[in-house]
């Protein structure tokens, strides 16, 4: 059973689409098999037949948290709730989309967010948002038990 990495947001606003730009950086890493990466963007819906049979998933997304642009933050996704978690606001809720991939049995969530600086039309990524991909993409991959990565 593989572990889901899910890269969410919108990379039409800013930093709202880094989740797509971390889990890009990552799917060119020599990755286990048992280890898939997901670009799903807004289309969380669509994620429902991949997430079937998850051991685990790990969201990627932007968060407000309320703390400097660029913080990333790493929480299990049941207390990921509300305005905070922009990962619950990409049209179809990711709670639902859970528990319709898992016919009612979630498998462990969690959630690294970065908190944005802005949300605004552009596909760049704010410099705070651009500076913290690293920590996050490290962040990721000791929470894969990844080696770290060499460039």
């Amino acid at each position: 059973m593989p572990t889901i990495v899910l890269g969410l947001g919108n990379e039409l606003l800013g930093d709202e689409g880094v989740g797509v730009h971390a889990v890009r950086l990552l799917q060119r890493e020599n990755l286990p098999a048992t280890i898939r990466m997901l670009e799903v963007g807004t289309a969380v819906l669509d994620a429902v037949q991949e997430l079937e049979g998850a051991e685990r998933v790990i969201i990627l997304d932007a968060m407000k948290a309320d703390g400097a642009p660029g913080t990333v933050y790493k929480i299990p996704l049941e207390d990921c709730q509300g305005s905070t978690c922009i990962a619950s606001m990409h049209g179809f809720d990711i709670f639902r989309v859970m528990l319709l991939a898992g016919s009612g049995k979630i498998p462990p969530v969690t959630v690294f967010g970065v908190e944005p600086q802005r949300l605004d039309w552009s596909m760049e990524l704010s410099p705070p948002v651009s500076l913290a991909l690293p920590a996050l993409l490290a962040a990721v991959r000791l929470e894969l038990a990844l080696p770290p990565c060499s460039s």
